[in-house]
């Protein structure tokens, strides 16, 4: 699935990620005096972890079939869904719906989204629907009544973020099916929506710290501020703008700059919400899978948010505007 344009693309993130690390690198020599050893490391994590991330989308692209692809984000969805669930108590009666939960409807989404695009219909309401009258009946045949509703809505929120959300992410794989336009892959469209979705996250973070005085919401998420959003959106939508240049995308400067904003938006309103139930929870993070980004569902969230808004946007422009 690795074509020229997607390859180009790749390219320019390494390049990017080796100015980073070497960024890094000078900064954290620089003395405490000058720069703030927290924001340095917790930009050092961050670079390690789009390493990683890079090096498996990587792997995954020259695999010539979409499905391995489909097979890692389902993956990241059943290990994230494991980390939201054990923040969340469980009742014995809730174990077996658990079971299915996990081992039937995660990979019955799955499945579906690697079917391709003619089951679009139908992966599009799994969850929503089936999942939802599922849970919900089978936590009541369990007999336990104890708050039902609670322990009902938790699944249910854990499943929509962490898998029907997410499952949109590769979904975007079998995009190129609904236009007639001269675009060969839809790998290159993935990665541009990862890259963009985690390019926002960390400069609505750094531009927070560096320019940051109005907090969006203090108890939810001290580092996230108004000014940090603003200035790492427009930058986010500049360099979106830029990477259209490389041909990865069917989306020329000012459709790549809007569908920046879209995805830096929709990634903000992922972490402001997966902030706000860890402090419900009552943790700082999901788990410690991710060295200085804790667990999967920390560094995923910005990602679970915007996948569906950009899977639908991007659908429409091929089937209406493209087609």
């Amino acid at each position: 699935m690795l074509d020229g344009p997607t390859g180009v693309l790749l390219g320019v993130v390494i390049g990017c990620l080796l100015i980073a690390t070497a960024a890094g690198q000078v900064l954290k020599r620089q003395p405490d005096s000058s720069v703030n050893p927290a924001i340095v490391q917790a930009f050092i994590h961050r670079v390690r972890a789009w390493w990683l991330m890079t090096a498996i989308l990587a792997v995954t692209f020259l695999i010539p079939t979409p499905i391995a692809t489909v097979i890692l984000f389902g993956l990241i969805s059943f290990w994230a869904l494991r980390e939201f669930i054990t923040l969340t108590p469980t009742r014995l009666g809730d174990h077996r719906t658990l079971f299915w939960v996990f081992f039937a409807l995660t990979p019955a989404q799955y499945v579906l989204v690697g079917m391709g695009s003619a089951q679009y219909e139908l992966f599009s309401i799994l969850i929503p629907v089936y999942g939802f009258l599922f849970v919900s009946a089978r936590i009541a045949i369990a007999g336990d009544y104890k708050r039902f509703l609670e322990r009902v809505a938790k699944i249910q929120v854990g499943l929509y973020i962490c898998v029907y959300a997410l499952s949109y992410a590769p979904a975007l794989l079998y995009l190129e099916k609904w236009t007639n336009a001269d675009y060969s892959t839809s790998a290159g469209l993935l990665f541009f929506f990862i890259l963009i979705a985690q390019l926002s996250d960390l400069l609505q973070f750094l531009c927070g710290k560096l320019i940051g005085r109005n907090v969006i919401a203090p108890s939810i998420n001290a580092s996230r501020t108004w000014e940090g959003f603003f200035a790492g959106t427009g930058v986010t939508a500049i360099i979106g703008a830029a990477l259209s240049l490389t041909g990865a995308t069917p989306f020329n400067s000012w459709q790549s700059a809007l569908m920046s904003i879209v995805i830096a938006v929709m990634g903000a309103a992922g972490t402001m919400t997966m902030s706000a139930i860890k402090r419900d929870r009552g943790v700082r993070d999901y788990g410690t899978l991710v060295e200085g980004h804790a667990g999967v569902l920390d560094r995923i969230d910005a990602i679970c948010f915007a996948a569906p808004v950009f899977y639908h946007i991007t659908r429409y422009y091929f089937t209406t505007l493209a087609g």
